[in-house]
This record gives structure tokens, sequence and C-alpha cells, in this order.
């Protein structure tokens, strides 16, 4: 499977786009986990909004790439989220290649945070993040710390 990838800032986005990023979010984070939350948190404004479209033009997997100073002090990536029919073909794997990638192309060779879902840490650590070892819960479900 071939996935079509942009990486643009939040003033960027088409309103197709962000409507797509924003159904995927609420599909996965809100729906499918049972977690009601406020998605649309207030940094979507600040971050880089990576999209993989696959090739019949559906949004197949998104990250957000948050801007340094707004999460953390270092710049993060959030909102790690495959579709549903494009789990286990490799588009998360890709996604993250394709964020960290975006990330030195942006800022260069800089230090990353993220804050994992726990049972995705063996998943993150493929990519060289470690686990700082602050461990919490977010909207019930347990999450690790990890910086690359």
């Amino acid at each position: 499977m071939k996935l079509t990838w942009l990486c643009k800032k939040f003033e960027e986005l088409s309103n197709s786009e962000l409507y797509d990023a924003m159904i995927l979010r609420q599909e996965v984070f809100v729906v499918e986990q049972n977690c009601p939350y406020l998605d649309a948190d207030g940094k979507d404004k600040y971050s880089w909004h990576m999209l993989g479209y696959d090739e019949n033009k559906k949004l197949a997997a998104y990250a957000r790439i948050v801007f340094p100073g707004v999460s953390y002090k270092e710049v993060a990536i959030g909102r790690v989220v495959s579709s549903q029919q494009h789990r286990r073909t490799g588009a998360g794997k890709e996604l993250m290649r394709e964020s960290i990638k975006a990330i030195e192309n942006i800022y260069g060779k800089v230090p990353v945070r993220i804050s994992a879902q726990t049972y995705l840490v063996k998943f993150y650590a493929e990519f060289g993040f470690v686990s700082t070892g602050k461990e919490y819960l977010e909207d019930d479900i347990p999450h690790t710390e990890m910086l690359l």
C-alpha cells in the first residue's frame, strides 16, 4: 500500500484535510477507545500536521507535530493514529518515520518528546524513543513519557 504524505502547518490545511484529521482522531481516540475528552485542545494551531492518504484519497494515518514550548520544551509528536482498515499494514511505522523526517527537515536533529500509550512503548522504542520513567494516567489510559 502506497501512502501519499502531506505535512502542513494548521493555517495551510484545507478545510477537507482538517475535517479528515478531526474525524479520524475522534473515531479512534473518542469512539473506539471509549474515552470522552476534548480532542480540539488548542494545540492544533501550534502544530504541523502529518497526513497520510491512501490511493482512494482516504486518510489512513495522522500525527501532530507540536511546536517546541507548547506541550513540552522540546518538539512533540502526538495524536498518532492509523485508521482501523490501515492497521497492521505498516502505515503506523511509515507515519512515525515521516514525522521524524519532517522534524529533522524543519528543526534539525533535536530531542522529541512524546506521551505514549503504555501498550505502545515497544512500538516507539523501534524509532529510538526511550522511557523517561514518568508513567501516568491520561484520560484513564496508562501513558509513558518517552524521549528521542
